[in-house]
């Protein structure tokens, strides 16, 4: 077994997006290599609804799925196809945008004027860039929950994880998408398969991330700490990417600590991507904005 050293640490940065929505952006646009067949991750997380309540009015997508993912309020969603409705808290909305859709998204916070969650972009492969759009929307109740002995309690929004496998399926990237709980001063060890790309985002708590397989040396007057691979503190808001191995250790502090852990299998194909478009050539790209402005985009 190999603990999977950590590849890179990051603060997720201030960012406004929609119609003024005040959000932290852990990673996206740019070079997203690393996170393959990921794009990017957003944390709205806000108590300030003059923040956040414009929303995201009408937009298009095509080419990629967007992953909401809601712990505190509600988002209420529309698109081009008529389609309506809400998610609340724990609640999750796969959308598969494929060939293209209009929707909006419009976040209200919960009694206290609190909103909270998360939207994750994956790519589509181009053999299914442009499929049906579909939604899979899952309420909290039916997304599958386990706790380990030691109190390690994890919800398993996709893919399979320690037995349960989360309600959402038939995503190209066979993603695992998990919402992980560690109590104060544990230290857990948890599996991720070797050839997917993997990273953890922080929202609660803070811990350290073991950076090795190995025991570590302490380090002699010679040996400098940049030689060596301590583990790596991560707060809260921090995204850890992960390099190759089959585990991801962390030890818990005083706090404990919560995060998303996501994984999934690269797909190795070439990025075109213009706002909330993603396709594999710039010759698509300039097709399905073309498409947009002469109201051919809908294909469904």
């Amino acid at each position: 077994m190999s603990i999977r050293p950590v590849k890179r640490l990051i603060q997720s940065k201030p960012t406004l997006e929609g119609a003024g929505v005040h959000l932290r952006r852990a990673f996206g646009f740019g070079n997203t290599k690393d996170f393959d067949p990921f794009l990017l991750l957003d944390d709205f997380r806000n108590d300030v609804p003059e923040d956040y309540l414009a929303g995201f009015p009408w937009h298009p997508h095509r080419g990629i799925e967007t992953i909401t993912y809601v712990l505190a309020g509600t988002v209420e969603h529309g698109d081009s196809m008529g389609n309506r409705g809400a998610i609340a808290a724990g609640d999750v909305q796969w959308m598969t945008a494929g060939s293209g859709i209009i929707h909006q998204e419009m976040p209200k916070g919960d009694p206290a004027g609190r909103m909270h969650g998360f939207q994750l972009w994956a790519n589509l492969p181009a053999a299914l860039k442009m499929t049906a759009p579909r939604y899979q929307e899952v309420k909290a109740l039916d997304i599958p929950e386990t706790t380990d002995d030691d109190g390690t309690h994890v919800r398993v929004v996709c893919g399979s994880f320690w037995g349960k496998t989360g309600p959402v399926d038939g995503i190209a990237a066979e993603p695992i998408y998990l919402d992980v709980s560690v109590s104060a001063g544990k230290r857990k060890t948890l599996p991720v398969e070797t050839t997917r790309h993997a990273f953890a985002y922080v929202f609660g708590g803070a811990g350290k991330f073991c950076n090795a397989s190995g025991p570590l040396a302490v380090p002699t007057e010679p040996v400098k700490w940049a030689d060596t691979t301590p583990p790596v503190e991560a707060d809260n808001r921090s995204l850890i990417l992960f390099d190759r191995g089959d585990e991801v250790t962390v030890q818990a502090g005083d706090d404990g600590i919560r995060f998303l852990l996501v994984s999934g299998k690269p797909l190795e194909e070439p990025v075109a991507w213009y706002g909330p478009i993603v396709m594999n050539t710039q010759e698509q790209l300039q097709q399905a904005f073309k498409e947009l402005q002469e109201g051919k985009f809908l294909k469904v």
